[in-house]
């Protein structure tokens, strides 16, 4: 057996050198050079347990942070408070003060609540304000249509949305369901670029019982600038009770149905459109494969 495994052999020694060694400030490197320890995983066991000297700890950007949460702890702040007054994760707060003793509750139930709603909606606020600037850049990205980018984002949608033809059912007609107002009015500037003439259209409201189907007519009527004569019937879905609806309220407006007369020639323009897509896009996938 070697001098050095004798050393190795003789842990517990070398354990009392190393913590007091530790206590002293000294690095996990200093210590090594010290004890001539050079295999890394004796060198944590040895040390164990034992924090390091705040010399070698690397600066974090959340370290005022972390004091101010342990100053206001001691204060006897409650999480939910120190989250209002400084704007970070109860989970961060939590493993900053962990070691410190629980104040004293000094608020109902009640009044604690309220204190987290307040935190809460804070941070929904910014999540908020955080949403709308990503959206209206995006949006502003995007800037103006071109009509082949117009006529390949219609395609795109009515494949997506709209009724299909299927060989066990043949519907060559088009018709474009959607309770989206943004998502009907880009659908019909798309087919006023291919021409489409108002008086081949016809709509249909589509809404729950419950619901005010007049309403929803005048609503859509809006947003598309039917006539009157060109509104169909509504179609009027019946409640099941054993469903939850959760499309209610007073911006619920059902669903509006656009139907095209005599469009089965469109509806095969569309489809071929589609494939062309289709086969461009595959076109690409497989030039970036090579």
């Amino acid at each position: 057996m070697t001098p050095e495994t004798n050393r190795y052999a003789d842990f517990e020694t070398l354990r009392e050198q190393a913590i007091a060694l530790r206590r002293e400030g000294l690095s996990l490197r200093q210590i090594r050079d010290r004890l001539q320890i050079y295999n890394n995983d004796l060198l944590n066991r040895l040390v164990k347990g034992e924090p390091p000297p705040d010399w070698t700890r690397r600066p974090n950007a959340k370290d005022d942070l972390r004091a101010r949460a342990r100053e206001l702890r001691l204060q006897g702040m409650t999480y939910d408070q120190i989250q209002l007054e400084l704007g970070c994760s109860k989970s961060s707060i939590s493993l900053w003060v962990r070691d410190l003793p629980k104040p004293e509750r000094k608020r109902t139930r009640e009044e604690a609540s309220a204190i987290a709603r307040k935190g809460w909606e804070a941070t929904l606020r910014i999540r908020d304000e955080e949403r709308r600037r990503a959206k209206a850049a995006a949006a502003q990205e995007v800037g103006a249509l071109s009509e082949r980018e117009l006529f390949l984002v219609g395609v795109a949608l009515y494949w997506a949305e709209g009724t299909k033809d299927k060989s066990y059912a043949r519907r060559e007609r088009v018709t474009f369901v959607n309770s989206d107002p943004g998502m009907i009015r880009t659908f019909i500037a798309w087919l006023d670029l291919l021409g489409v003439e108002r008086d081949q259209y016809a709509y249909h409201v589509m809404i729950h019982e419950t619901a005010d189907a007049s309403a929803a007519e005048r609503y859509w009527a809006d947003v598309t600038g039917a006539a009157p004569e060109q509104l169909g019937k509504p179609v009027i879905k019946r409640h099941n009770p054993k469903t939850v609806r959760k499309n209610v309220g007073d911006d619920y407006q059902g669903c509006l149905a656009v139907r095209i007369r005599r469009s089965a020639d469109l509806y095969r323009r569309i489809e071929g459109a589609w494939c062309g897509i289709v086969g461009a896009a595959s076109a690409r996938v497989q030039q970036n494969r090579t």
